[in-house]
């Protein structure tokens, strides 16, 4: 008993020793305080942020995302009335977070039972090695976008859920072969590091009642210019019917501002 007594009394007297810091900062709250090294930094909604008092950070559950450029507008569009869509496109033209919306839209409203979310397991020009753990431990450094994606339109309890569940599922490309997709929102992320063989093989995947969203920039791909199919797939499947590609710009990036300048240098 002596010890639990000895450590309730310290516990009691680091609390207060906080509360003395953040006197110090001028009667900040506490998880204003761990704001203080990103205040002032830019974002595209700065004027209609809305602070979450539950998390340390800026948060927002949104139910609809507008699209912010023209190309962004058609990219939504299709993803609402075409079975395949390909969005090609720089870093930052939101190729990816519009997908998982619209995805995450999808499941929300009945449109789907599941969305499936598949990404090359292509580090970008470093060998990490062999990971640890599961399936779905080895796989989550290369998923981790899509993620945290998903983190801004589902809260962790929700994300946890639908995951134990089976609603959103990590298909790993390796193990696609033979599969029919049906009545699902499948999302392949970084398909310019996958080879046209394997994009051929993942497209042809698609089931009754889905959409397929692939995504990526044929100028950033990891692979060797000659295996990286992302381009060529595109342009064939520009003349589809049911099809549509999307092809995004720097005017549409989103991210930073200094993002579209460095990619117009570099």
């Amino acid at each position: 008993m002596g010890k639990r007594a000895v450590s309730k009394r310290q516990k009691a007297r680091n609390e207060i020793e906080a509360m003395g810091f953040l006197e110090e900062m001028g009667g900040k709250s506490r998880q204003e305080a761990r704001l203080y090294a990103i205040n002032g930094g830019w974002h595209p909604d700065d004027a209609e942020k809305v602070r979450n008092s539950n998390t340390p950070r800026d948060q927002r559950y949104q139910k609809n995302v507008k699209p912010r450029s023209e190309n962004q507008a058609r990219l939504m569009k299709a993803l609402e009335t075409k079975s395949l869509v390909c969005a090609l496109g720089p870093a930052g033209t939101g190729k990816t977070y519009l997908a998982i919306c619209k995805a995450v839209e999808a499941l929300q409203s009945g449109k789907v039972a599941r969305i499936i979310l598949s990404r090359p397991a292509v580090e970008a020009g470093e060998q990490i090695g062999f990971l640890p753990g599961a399936m779905e431990d080895k796989l989550a450094p290369y998923l981790r976008p899509l993620y945290d994606a998903l983190a801004d339109r589902l809260s962790p309890q929700q994300l946890k859920h639908m995951m134990s569940e089976g609603l959103i599922e990590i298909a790993p490309i390796g193990f696609m072969r033979g599969r029919t997709l049906n009545n699902a929102f499948v999302v392949i992320d970084e398909a310019q590091n996958c080879t046209y063989t394997q994009l051929k093989m993942l497209l042809t995947r698609l089931g009754w009642h889905s959409t397929m969203a692939v995504t990526g920039d044929p100028q950033q791909s990891d692979l060797l210019p000659s295996l990286s199919g992302l381009a060529q797939a595109a342009e064939k499947l520009a003349g589809l019917s049911d099809a549509e590609v999307i092809y995004l710009e720097g005017q549409d990036i989103v991210r930073h501002p200094l993002v579209a300048e460095m990619l117009g240098v570099l």
